[in-house]
């Protein structure tokens, strides 16, 4: 249950309580026909069933005073309850809310991610499936109580210092900004640069003027996600073969993955000059190596097998699930 529905509940409760003793009170005003000061005083003592004499015992004022006990029974019964539940609520979120603090606290090289719409979600689920610590920043309360089963949250708004840092940004190694706004996102970006020089930012952009002005702010990739899909629709058409071959590439989990970056410091060991064909990945994995990414980050697709690898370089290599799990086995990945 959510807040916002515990605090309607409670805004009922309380205007029942508050109706039943303007019946009390008038009722005993001109029913039972007391003056002010007694029909508040009656009203107050039977509602809360202290118990009393009455001070009339006219018919119309004992069927008026039955009503009203009754009424009485039910009304305090069902606002106690919420009011019980609601404190509740808010001691057991304060409970939640510090234990999902502490997780964070010990979070290193985590991701955070910034706004959990349609992006947002996506990118958590493809985080989740390869196994990766990531903290979700959103401000709409009722997205994170229906979401925070399985999933560490923080309450607030990303473009503020105080809930970045509450992300555990000082430790993170990436940041996805996946805000509605080019504005809020080029502002997380400013801000998430100052306080973490080292951090990796990926963020999303909606307009081609704010590609450019995210990339001066300090992002390292700018996605647009409308581009990529017109592409990617355009390109069934041009190329529907080599798009669906690509489509097939299984990436979406450690489970079925087929294909994997690997940095080139876990191959060379304490071998230099070490080359593609050294590597002979081809015969101990069945694992094709189909691309090189140089220290610079310059790409080199299908890369020759006499390619010398450089520290800090980055080989992708191509295979079947049971292929990459055996190239993960062998060097400890």
């Amino acid at each position: 249950m959510t807040k916002r529905f515990f605090k309607s509940k409670l805004v009922f409760a309380i205007f029942l309580l508050l109706s039943l003793l303007l019946f009390a009170i008038f009722g005993y005003k001109y029913i039972s026909g007391h003056s002010w000061i007694d029909a508040i005083y009656m009203a107050i003592i039977t509602i809360s069933f202290v118990g009393f004499e009455e001070l009339d015992g006219t018919s119309e004022s004992k069927i008026f005073i039955i009503i009203l006990v009754i009424s009485s029974a039910i009304i305090l019964g069902y606002s106690i309850k919420i009011i019980t539940e609601y404190i509740v609520s808010l001691y057991s979120n304060k409970i939640k809310v510090k234990k999902m603090q502490k997780i964070i606290d010990n979070y290193e090289n985590h991701t955070i991610v910034c706004g959990y719409g349609k992006n947002g979600s996506q990118v958590a689920k493809k985080l989740a499936a390869y196994d990766k610590k990531f903290v979700i920043i959103e401000k709409n309360q009722d997205t994170i109580d229906k979401n925070n089963t399985d999933k560490i949250f923080v309450s607030g708004d990303a473009v503020l210092d105080e809930v970045l840092l509450k992300s555990g940004i000082m430790k993170a190694s990436s940041l996805i900004c996946t805000l509605p706004t080019d504005a809020d996102n080029l502002f997380i970006v400013l801000t998430a640069k100052q306080l973490n020089p080292k951090l990796k930012i990926i963020s999303k952009a909606s307009e081609e003027t704010s590609y450019k002005k995210l990339k001066l702010a300090g992002a390292d990739s700018v996605i647009m996600p409308n581009k990529i899909g017109g592409d990617h629709m355009a390109s069934l058409v041009v190329v529907p073969g080599i798009l669906e071959f690509v489509d097939n590439l299984s990436i979406v989990g450690k489970s079925e993955i087929n294909l994997e970056e690997i940095s080139s410091d876990i191959l060379l060991d304490s071998v230099s000059n070490k080359t593609i064909k050294d590597l002979d990945l081809r015969k101990k994995t069945g694992c094709s190596i189909i691309g090189y990414k140089d220290p610079k980050g310059k790409y080199i697709i299908n890369p020759e097998a006499e390619l010398v690898l450089e520290v800090n370089s980055k080989i992708i290599v191509l295979g079947k699930s049971e292929q990459i799990h055996k190239l993960n086995s062998l060097y400890n990945i």
